[in-house]
C-alpha cells in the first residue's frame, strides 16, 4: 500500500468518515465510498475526469440487463 491516504475518489470522505471499497484500475489502487459505487456502476462517464484515460460507452449503450 501506497502513503496516500485513502479516501472516495468521487466525494474525498475518507475511512474515518465512510467505509471504503477498494478497486484497482490502470494500475492504481483507487477507493470509492458505498454511496458513490452505484455511479461506478451505472453511471461511470461521471467520473471520468477522476479516472484518467479510462473510456466509457454511452450510459445507453454500457449498461444493459
Amino acid at each position: 500500500m501506497n502513503d496516500q491516504i485513502a479516501q472516495c475518489l468521487h466525494c474525498q470522505r475518507n475511512s474515518e468518515e465512510v467505509p471504503l471499497i477498494q478497486l484497482e484500475f490502470n494500475g492504481s489502487t483507487l477507493w470509492i465510498c458505498p454511496q458513490h459505487l452505484p455511479i461506478l456502476i451505472h453511471k461511470p462517464a461521471q467520473l471520468q475526469d477522476k479516472l484518467p484515460g479510462a473510456r466509457f460507452a454511452d450510459d445507453a449503450e454500457s449498461h444493459h440487463h
